[in-house]
């Protein structure tokens, strides 16, 4: 594949499309990453996803796929020299689509809500909800991990990348709030994960810092907020 090419469209900020650049860098795929504007979209954007138009996009050999998860799926199938991110079983794998479904459908839109919650009571709601997933996923963890660093044993996989991909706004959330999520007492096996996942070669270069995701948040959440 020596004259391919490879772009991702996104965003620095975006968890979602931060699954991509990891799964790239698993792979020791070379992409040129196109920075979207999310107040002027760009007509490759609206071109590549004309029905969501969202990122993330990447476009290999002139073709977009779309929606985060299906891209690490595809970049695992396509790049087929790298190391494996799917699971080689066929009921890992259903079992981690699963727990990554879980994740974006039901957990990450928790960890949203902390930050729009309209008064203290729906906020001390909101994070006691985000706790109790979390304890749902440490069970998700023993049992997919077996006892490994991660999610997928002793390498990253795809679930791996489903959840460590909003560490960064898990991070700035802890921060806005002065609580901690991955506390070692309540989710072990997470919050040890949490660490190998951040240190990670495919994962510390791309990473987002707290520092810097905090004041885009700050920028972002007061548009979330319900207006009165």
């Amino acid at each position: 594949m020596a004259s391919e090419t490879v772009k991702l469209l996104g965003s620095w900020a975006s968890p979602v499309v931060l699954r991509a650049r990891i799964a790239f860098n698993i792979k020791s795929v070379a992409y040129e990453f196109v920075e979207e504007n999310f107040a002027a979209k760009s007509d490759l954007l609206l071109k590549s996803n004309p029905l969501y138009k969202k990122v993330p996009v990447i476009i290999h050999n002139q073709n977009p796929v779309c929606e985060s998860l299906l891209i690490v799926q595809y970049i695992d199938e396509v790049w087929t020299s790298g190391p494996a991110i799917m699971p080689a079983h066929p009921y890992d794998r259903a079992i981690h689509r699963f727990w990554a479904t879980y994740i974006d459908d039901t957990w990450f839109p928790k960890l949203q809500t902390v930050a729009t919650a309209e008064d203290e009571e729906a906020r001390k709601a909101a994070i006691g909800e985000v706790e109790e997933g979390l304890g749902v996923l440490e069970g998700a963890f023993q049992s997919c991990s077996k006892g490994k660093k991660f999610f997928g044993g002793e390498r990253m996989g795809f679930l791996d990348i489903a959840l460590g991909c909003f560490m960064a706004w898990i991070r700035v959330t802890e921060t806005f709030n002065r609580i901690k999520f991955l506390d070692e007492a309540k989710v072990p096996g997470l919050a040890n994960w949490a660490e190998d996942f951040c240190t990670d070669d495919a994962v510390k270069d791309v990473m987002p810092s707290t520092e810097k995701l905090g004041e885009f948040a700050m920028k972002i959440f007061t548009h979330m907020k319900p207006q009165s």
